[in-house]
């Protein structure tokens, strides 16, 4: 390829990159809303985001890869992506409906209620308590305190498709310029997973100054509601 039509396509790819990811709640909302539901440290956060945005682009380059390879049209990749689209779609609204559910529960769980107390003097009181503290701590579902919840969410994004990729790689695999394809792929990837990791870093520390007060006993319910606008947003195109 020409250099100044390889830098032009360069210069999309990160143009279509920082767009489609900032363009897309799904990328950084569901991170954000888990890692303060959840309690997430900085660096846990980013780690999981950083990963599910490897699963997320390397999905999608392994997709063109092998369209590229097997020579198939664009309009083929493209109607695979759109249903990955849809599956990712279903995947995070019904995980957002199930984390609601199980918030909802859970919140129920904790409220304060009333014990009565019966003295050898004869003495009887009543005293308000919740079930917050150790017995309260979100598990995953194996039991054993892990979650699982980073792992849904990486496969959710596995699925994600990064649609707009697809015919960039298409340009420099027209002219066999195959270190072109992994230059592009290269760079996209790192401004997509560089995007999502800064807009959840943002709201991160934002919600971290925020308090909800008497709300915070809904925080699992608050983030599946997040999910569940999320996958209904990717699902209909929102």
């Amino acid at each position: 390829m020409e250099p100044s039509a390889f830098g032009a396509l360069l210069t999309t790819a990160v143009v279509i990159g920082l767009v489609h990811t900032l363009a897309g709640p799904d990328h950084y909302v569901p991170f954000i809303a888990m890692a303060r539901a959840r309690d997430w440290s900085a660096s846990k956060t980013v780690v999981i985001t950083a990963l599910c945005g490897v699963g997320h682009v390397g999905g999608s380059i392994l997709l063109g890869a092998i369209g590229i390879g097997l020579g198939v049209a664009l309009g083929w990749m493209e109607s695979v992506e759109s249903v990955r689209g849809s599956i990712a779609g279903w995947l995070l609204l019904g995980f957002g409906l199930a984390y609601t559910a199980w918030g909802f529960w859970r919140a129920l769980r904790n409220r304060e209620h009333s014990h009565w107390h019966g003295h050898a003097n004869g003495t009887v009181h009543d005293h308000e308590h919740g079930h917050h503290g150790a017995h309260a701590h979100a598990h995953g579902a194996t039991g054993k305190g892990r979650s699982v919840t980073p792992w849904v969410l990486f496969v959710i994004f596995v699925f994600g498709p990064c649609e707009a990729l697809i015919p960039v790689l298409m340009v420099p695999a027209a002219e066999g310029a195959w270190w072109g394809v992994a230059v592009v792929a290269g760079v996209f990837g790192l401004v997509t997973i560089a995007t999502m990791t800064m807009m959840v870093l943002a709201g991160y520390y934002g919600l971290a100054r925020l308090s909800v007060g008497p709300l915070e006993r809904y925080s699992h319910v608050l983030a599946g509601l997040a999910l569940v606008a999320c996958g209904l947003a990717v699902r209909f195109g929102l």
